[in-house]
């Protein structure tokens, strides 16, 4: 009984680690699009998005991505589940002397009813008012200008 338990534990560790494959794999190619959407704010490029069926743990992955693919950046992605919000910020590090993320996280944190903070590099925060978000993300834009001017 004992070897038919840990067969099954085997098989399930199997699992687990092909699922985090793949969701690795779509977050990548989600990154490849999600690249395209970022808008140019005095040479730098901006992100800000609210993810669907991604897991909160695979944003930081997807974040790191971002970074690499858009050179300097300052992004933010958001994944809401039921009425809770997920958010993680990154700036690159040739911009943190301009912007911090964990600014950037409050900045739309405070508009879904949360906080949050982090390094200059990246932040996370969470939020318990889904409804705010889709006007905090269009804000980012704007208050990366403000930081840099």
């Amino acid at each position: 009984a004992a070897e038919k338990v840990e067969s099954v534990l085997e098989k399930t560790r199997n699992l687990e680690k092909q699922l985090e494959r793949l969701n690795a794999k779509l977050a990548s190619s989600a990154g490849d699009e999600l690249g395209n959407q970022a808008v140019d704010v005095a040479g730098i490029k901006v992100l800000a998005v609210k993810m669907d069926n991604v897991d909160p743990k695979s944003l930081r992955d997807l974040l790191d991505q971002l970074k690499n693919k858009l050179g300097s950046a300052a992004i933010v992605l958001a994944v809401v589940d039921g009425d809770k919000v997920s958010l993680i910020a990154g700036v690159t590090k040739d911009k943190m002397g301009q912007i911090k993320a964990g600014e950037l996280v409050n900045f739309v944190a405070t508009q879904v009813g949360g906080k949050g903070g982090g390094r200059p590099d990246m932040a996370q925060a969470g939020g318990n008012n889904p409804a705010g978000l889709a006007e905090a993300l269009a804000g980012v834009p704007a208050w990366v200008e403000g930081q840099l001017g």
